[in-house]
């Protein structure tokens, strides 16, 4: 097994008579980013003092949780054999009882948008049109690559998030177009192939659009996409009306009803913020919303689909207020993850769920007729340091409603079987560190980083077709990041404490405890974002296989990304592209 430890060093504070500060192999220059260093305090403290803060850190209404009903987003069965139009377009939609409709973009005039649903083996196609105004209502910050004043400020791609997928289709970030017909370089004009090349699973779609990721999809820019297959079909778990999609995001308002998303005074960019946190949460586009259920089995399709928001989750009985009594809530049983279904449900009392991650579980109300239940959401923001707003309601279950017909739907003892990667196998081992570049006054970031280098540099992480890697995710940073990695579904091996301070300064890895496990839900499962913890490597297993039948020429270069999904972060500068090889 080969290993890579190229670009595993920062010298902190070496200048170069020409003005650049010298990291590892790599230059940054000190007109751009004037006397950085990477991270290696405690969290900064700009954001509570006055200084340093965003323009508000609340919404300017109060809103009253519990009054709204669960919104259902529509589902459109994606046909084979033709092409599916879905169209991106600004409309207004009310997102709480008590606030005025707000505008946000979505697909098909719905925000979140429709759940797709296609079946695991039959290709579809998508063409995504354009119909959104010209002009954006969030800030751009011209500073952040790719968000220059003279890209416009409106462009938009489609990623579908966990897909194993042509580099053509996978929404690249720079393939771009706009409303009035511009394009980006990436630009691929044909319908989208989803070719559902996988086991039965719960992805999504949202904006890639370069620089102004973040922006696209707070406006509201996401949906849910389901793989079905006739092997989960044959395990009965609870279907509709009893199989409910959960988007969370967590959102600010004014008072008219309008989007809040602030900006930075005393930044290191005119606009731009590190990580977005809200004081409200939606669930499918609505504020602290409930959902009445019957006493039987539901099934939840759950997506954490913030901006960088992590929730730790845990339900509990509640008065019809919302509010806990004290009394745990029933079981949830998590029967699948990013990839698709676990080998066996997980009996969990609470769990933690990162941007970009999904869960799907199983509650079963059975017994519990005239109770309510919430799932409150104590997690630090940012995680796991804290200091920003916690909204603890997230959304409450009513067993209110009578029983239609007797559930006849199962909790099977198996289901799925999951082969474990063997890391003897691997072919070569990547160092890939996690850095932030912070302004030495005040430790406000400049930048994050992926493997010290800037989206716009040379690629330098180039598996082969079919070949098994270890990427070693180093955090030398003191927040946990959602690390996704396209095309491929993943498999966590271990996580590691190391010795940063040693890293830093020579670029080794020194390990200073045992092996971490990982949680029950991610090993053995299958994964396309994890969750990276502070001063730790998290170590995962990547077979960077392309799609069923794809034909290859040697030499020939197929590019994806990998990324941070804190969008604030994925926006400057933590994202790289890479390209799988053929031989």
């Amino acid at each position: 097994m080969r290993k890579d430890t190229r670009r595993t060093f920062l010298k902190l504070g070496t200048v170069t008579g020409a003005g650049l500060l010298v990291a590892g192999d790599f230059l940054i220059d000190r007109k751009s980013a004037p006397a950085s260093r990477v991270s290696g305090l405690q969290r900064p403290k700009w954001r509570s003092t006055p200084s340093h803060s965003m323009t508000a850190l609340q919404s300017v209404v109060t809103l009253k949780p519990y009054v709204d009903p669960l919104p259902i987003p529509p589902v459109i069965q994606l046909k084979s054999g033709t092409v599916n139009s879905i169209t991106m377009s600004a409309f207004q939609q009310k997102l709480h009882r008590d606030l005025p409709p707000t505008t946000v973009w979505g697909f098909q005039g719905s925000y979140p948008g429709p759940t797709l649903e296609a079946r695991q083996g039959i290709p579809v196609q998508v063409q995504w049109i354009n119909d959104l105004p010209t002009s954006h209502f969030l800030p751009i910050d011209n500073s952040i690559h790719g968000a220059e004043s003279t890209q416009p400020p409106v462009r938009n791609v489609v990623h579908l998030h966990g897909h194993k997928i042509w580099p053509q289709d996978d929404g690249y970030p720079e393939a771009w177009s706009t409303p009035d017909g511009k394009t980006g370089p990436y630009y691929n004009s044909n319908p989208y192939v989803y070719p559902n090349d996988q086991p039965a699973t719960t992805l999504w779609y949202h904006d890639h659009g370069l620089g102004i990721t973040r922006l696209n999809n707070y406006a509201g820019l996401s949906g849910i996409y389901l793989i079905r297959s006739s092997s989960e079909d044959a395990l009965n778990l609870p279907q509709r009306p009893y199989e409910i999609p959960l988007a969370l995001q967590d959102r600010m308002f004014n008072s008219d009803g309008s989007l809040l998303y602030p900006t930075a005074v005393g930044g290191t960019h005119p606009q731009w913020i590190p990580e977005f946190f809200g004081d409200t949460v939606l669930v499918n586009g609505k504020v602290w919303p409930y959902l009445e259920v019957e006493p039987r089995k539901y099934r939840f399709r759950l997506l954490n689909g913030s901006n960088a928001r992590f929730y730790h989750l845990t339900l509990q009985e509640c008065d019809g207020n919302g509010k806990p009594n004290g009394s745990p809530g029933p079981p949830i049983f998590q029967i699948g993850t990013d990839g698709g279904l676990l080998p066996a449900a997980l009996k969990l009392t609470d769990f933690l769920i990162a941007p970009a991650e999904r869960f799907d579980f199983v509650i079963d109300f059975a017994g519990l007729r005239g109770k309510s239940f919430v799932f409150q959401n104590d997690a630090p923001a940012p995680y796991p340091s804290g200091g920003e707003v916690v909204p603890n309601d997230v959304i409450m279950f009513r067993v209110t409603k009578s029983l239609a017909a007797p559930d006849t739907s199962s909790l099977p003892s198996k289901l799925s079987d999951i082969s474990l990667h063997d890391p003897a196998l691997a072919v070569r081992e990547r160092h890939l560190p996690l850095t932030e570049i912070d302004r030495p006054s005040d430790d406000f970031p400049v930048i994050g980083m992926l493997d010290q280098l800037h989206w716009s540099d040379a690629v330098t992480e180039d598996p082969q077709v079919g070949a098994l890697e270890i990427w070693n995710l180093v955090n030398a940073t003191h927040d946990a990041h959602p690390i996704h990695v396209h095309l491929v579904q993943f498999q966590a091996w271990e996580r590691r404490p190391f010795d940063k301070s040693t890293f830093l300064a020579s670029g080794q890895v020194v390990f200073t405890g045992p092996p971490v496990p990982p949680d029950a839900n991610e090993r053995p499962a299958w994964k396309d974002t994890i969750k990276a913890y502070p001063h730790m490597v998290t170590r995962i297993l990547a077979k960077f296989d392309l799609p069923t039948g794809t034909q290859v020429t040697p030499g020939q270069r197929f590019r994806y990304v990998w990324h941070c999904h804190m969008l604030e972060h994925e926006d400057n500068e933590m994202m790289r592209p890479f390209e799988v090889v053929a031989p």
